[in-house]
């Protein structure tokens, strides 16, 4: 397993470098830093910009290749993912708002993860039944709702709450406040600021779990091996629990698993509403900005997660499934 895990991370490394660099020329190809001095007043001459550009390695009278060096050097050796065009370090940000996102989506994730698993296979047991209608009724409206109007829905309750109670219960805006020291006053600050926009994601997020657990454990209770086991005695609970459960969270937990770099990068209108900023909108940034730097890092970070999701599920598929073998 050790081996297979080693070859497996070498595989998505290789990977990763490829995609990375091939993302440096696309962006070169798409995005002019120079843009950002436009229109300045009093405005810059053509010598100005080549002089705030061409040490930061974004003039583009520099050859192409010459550019890639410096930059692609600059990782390897040092790990420098360079500045934007405004002088901003990238490490920084990026090592500032990976953080700010994974405070959000990892909860967000293993919530809603949960809550579609839990419900997939309580409506799958009850099939047909009221349950079933009801749980599946309700996930059709959650999973229809714009992501935009959950969250200012969220924030307009959110206000009216804390104005009922006459304190304030929910932050909607922000990821933390400025002053708080502590252990528990920093917690449940983080927890105040925390729960709308996990409330949020796991609103729109959770069906698509839910809907496919269910799929797939309807097809296995009436599999052979499960009626195999009722007529040994088992109940059609125990018969779920001890062998139709396991098999139907293999592709369950293979999508969870490649969802976490979409959801950590994609979260970008529930982090523009509630104002995080985290990963999602630091890509949105870095486009509007043309800092190239930036969106090569924002691309080597979602590869990177992609990797992780690759091996994680290769991890969970071994540790259900008992037949699959590797070396």
């Amino acid at each position: 397993m050790i081996k297979y895990l080693l070859r497996r991370t070498l595989g998505w490394l290789l990977m990763i470098v490829v995609a990375t660099n091939i993302t440096y020329f696309l962006a070169w190809g798409f995005l002019n830093p120079r843009n950002n001095y436009v229109g300045r007043r009093p405005p810059l001459s053509e010598e100005q910009i080549n002089n705030l550009l061409l040490p930061r390695n974004l003039d583009s009278n520099v050859p192409i290749w010459e550019r890639w060096w410096n930059w692609f050097s600059g990782v390897i050796f040092r790990w420098d993912w360079g500045v934007s065009p405004t002088g901003g370090s990238v490490n920084e940000q990026v090592a500032y708002r990976m953080w700010i996102s994974a405070e959000l989506v990892l909860g967000a994730t293993i919530i809603m993860t949960v809550l579609g698993i839990a419900l997939g296979v309580y409506t799958a047991s009850r099939q047909y039944k009221l349950a079933d209608r009801i749980g599946q009724a309700t996930s059709i409206i959650t999973m229809n709702i714009n992501v935009i109007v959950a969250a200012l829905g969220l924030v307009l309750l959110a206000i009216a709450f804390n104005d009922w109670l006459g304190v304030r219960v929910f932050y909607v805006t922000g990821s933390s406040s400025k002053g708080v020291e502590g252990f528990f006053p920093v917690l449940i600050d983080a927890l105040q600021h925390l729960a709308l926009p996990t409330i949020g994601l796991v609103i729109v997020g959770y069906a698509g779990t839910h809907f496919l657990q269910r799929s797939l454990l309807l097809d296995n209770i009436n599999a052979d091996y499960v009626r195999t086991a009722r007529a040994k005695g088992l109940t059609k609970q125990q018969a779920i629990r001890k062998h139709a459960l396991r098999t139907s969270l293999i592709p369950v937990a293979t999508q969870v698993a490649f969802s976490i770099p979409a959801v950590f990068t994609g979260a970008v209108l529930t982090e523009t509403i509630f104002a995080w900023n985290g990963m999602g909108k630091y890509f949105i940034e870095t486009i509007v900005k043309s800092d190239i730097h930036g969106v090569v890092a924002t691309a080597a970070f979602a590869g990177l997660l992609t990797a992780l999701g690759a091996i994680l599920s290769d991890v969970v598929v071994v540790v259900l499934d008992p037949r699959v073998r590797v070396n």
